[in-house]
């Protein structure tokens, strides 16, 4: 399914949306997330059948971040505004799909790029591939969640540095901080995101997607929280088809031939 800026693929459980603007390094404006909202109504659909996701970009680079060309127009909304309008709408949907997301970092991920790479339950990327809190460089702030993503990835020291200075942050680097997960060969990100997402696109998908927001509310809760959190949200598992057959699968030695359900 293919819109102006962005495009969708749908690979039987497996979605892949990837960025479509190369020739500004998939550069983000409000047109292309408008399409990725709509991209989203898709994924999001019960009757897609979709149960993992896969984000990435089509050419040389993951995402620029916003396009300066056409904020330097003069046509774009103020800064603040757009983030409010265009940005964390998606941010917010993404926080809450129901099924796990694989950033394919398949090259530059810069400002807010970064962050939306950051997104991802599963992080893989290009060796060649580097992230940059680049807003310092342009007399900005970081957004679209990067100061909240960072410190609780990689520590308050290692998000200032990135955030100051401005630098790139090589994906060996950020592999060996724990920002990411995979550090493979170049043109290989979506190959290994493939693989990591139909093993999901398999497993106990209302379970996988109770695990990740396990974790997203783990960093606000206290443990008494958490432990009330995990009793509610084991209750609901326990309640899905998915448990039954896994129980029954382990007591049969078969592999669990789990229906999302």
């Amino acid at each position: 399914m293919n819109f102006k800026y962005m495009k969708l693929t749908l690979d039987g459980p497996v979605a892949v949306l990837a960025y479509n603007r190369p020739e500004v390094l998939n550069a983000m404006s409000p047109e292309s997330l408008a399409e990725f909202g709509e991209a989203l109504d898709v994924i999001e659909d019960p009757a897609s059948g979709v149960r993992c996701v896969v984000l990435t970009g089509e050419g040389r680079a993951f995402c620029a971040g916003a396009n300066l060309r056409e904020r330097a127009s003069g046509d774009a909304p103020e800064a603040g505004a757009v983030l409010d309008t265009s940005y964390h709408p998606i941010l917010r949907r993404l926080r809450d799909l129901r099924c796990p997301l694989i950033t394919a970092v398949n090259g530059p991920a810069a400002g807010g790029g970064m962050a939306f790479a950051l997104m991802g339950d599963l992080i893989v990327a290009v060796r060649s591939a580097y992230f940059m809190q680049a807003f310092r460089r342009i007399g900005l702030v970081p957004d679209c969640g990067s100061s909240w993503l960072l410190p609780r990835l990689v520590g308050r020291a290692r998000s200032l540095e990135l955030s100051l200075l401005g630098e790139r942050l090589p994906a060996e680097k950020a592999l060996e901080w724990g920002l990411i997960n995979r550090v493979v060969d170049d043109g290989e990100a979506l190959n290994e995101a493939m693989k990591l997402a139909r093993e999901l696109a398999n497993g106990p998908t209302v379970a996988l997607g109770l695990i990740r927001r396990l974790y997203a509310e783990s960093t606000e809760n206290s443990f008494e929280e958490q432990l009330d959190l995990e009793r509610q949200f084991q209750r609901a598992a326990g309640r899905a088809s998915d448990f039954a057959e896994g129980v029954q699968a382990f007591l049969e030695k078969r592999p669990a031939r789990f229906t999302g359900h």
